[in-house]
């Protein structure tokens, strides 16, 4: 590979710049030599504090950093998979070149009493404004009130220190990636808290003309990361599920290699949860995703969805 600059863009959070500092030390060992440089842009998503349905969902963080790939101010883009929309394709003339090693898919309580979720008292405001955790949260501790909280993470631990919840629900991952994992009160199993797909995955996108560039970084992704997330995303896309459709679910790739899929769908309220668990078996990733979603469609998934405001 060349010596050429790879420009990197991301979004400016500090989660994810500290996201292209682990591809950049990656990309360093895989091809000394290579430089790198950061570009960073400031989507419409952080910018924008409502409601993320009124500003295009999810793609509200990945469209400029799109757009600067497409117009060639960028080569490579960084994104967490939990933010690429999966009801429609990639933007076209791009692709996915890479998926890293998948990062803890749990969720983390952050109370500063120090108390697990199971033990904080009847009204306890939570910070969240995901429909995932709030319809979990409705259907486990239904005596716990979820307040609406946006913002990058540092920006929420600003928000609980100053009294505007009580308690914290956020990405474990998250907070190993800006070096804020003692703040840590309880790890949520995937059983308590189911993640969303595409958690802990970091996806590596090009032009899908740049072969050069798509060979050289390919070397980065992890295989289970890629049949996990591929699986994880041809769900989401067969339910055609929005930024409020409360879903969520998780791929795994055993140690001797086999594949399964466990998935769930919310009413907001939590007072409906649909479930579903299938192995791979002989399929490939993409079929499973498919297997698996038509199942919750069977349930009435559909109607669902369908039926929630966004």
């Amino acid at each position: 590979m060349s010596a050429d600059l790879i420009r990197i863009v991301s979004r400016d959070s500090p989660m994810a710049l500290a996201q292209v500092e682990r591809v950049r030390a990656e990309l360093a060992a895989l091809h000394p030599g290579t430089r790198t440089e950061v570009v960073p842009v400031k989507t419409t998503g952080d910018k924008w504090m409502g409601d993320l349905s009124a500003v295009e969902g999810k793609g509200a963080f990945t469209k400029e950093v799109d757009a600067a790939l497409l117009a060639g101010e960028a080569d490579l883009a960084v994104h967490c998979v939990k933010d690429i929309p999966a009801d429609r394709p990639l933007p076209a003339g791009t692709v996915f070149a890479a998926f890293l090693r998948r990062d803890d898919i749990r969720d983390a309580l952050i109370h500063p009493g120090g108390l697990p979720l199971d033990e904080l008292p009847a009204g306890t405001r939570i910070g969240t404004s995901s429909v995932r955790r709030s319809a979990q949260l409705a259907a486990s501790h239904p005596h716990l009130v979820c307040v609406p909280m946006r913002g990058n993470a540092n920006r929420r631990l600003e928000k609980l220190t100053g009294g505007e919840a009580d308690a914290l629900l956020l990405a474990a991952s998250g907070l190993e990636r800006i070096g804020r994992p003692d703040v840590i009160t309880e790890i949520l199993s995937t059983e308590v808290m189911c993640p969303p797909i595409g958690a802990g995955v970091l996806a590596l996108q090009c032009r899908e003309g740049d072969t050069g560039l798509i060979d050289a970084v390919s070397g980065l992704g992890d295989p289970a990361a890629h049949r996990e997330t591929t699986a994880e995303r041809m769900f989401l896309h067969v339910l055609q599920g929005h930024c409020n459709s409360p879903i969520a679910g998780y791929a795994q790739v055993e140690r001797n290699g086999d594949l399964s899929l466990r998935a769930k769908v919310f009413t907001p309220d939590g007072k409906t949860v649909l479930n579903a668990h299938e192995w791979a078996g002989p399929l490939d990733p993409a079929t499973l995703g498919t297997s698996v979603a038509v199942a919750l469609l069977r349930q009435g998934a559909r109607e669902l969805i369908d039926g929630i405001a966004h």
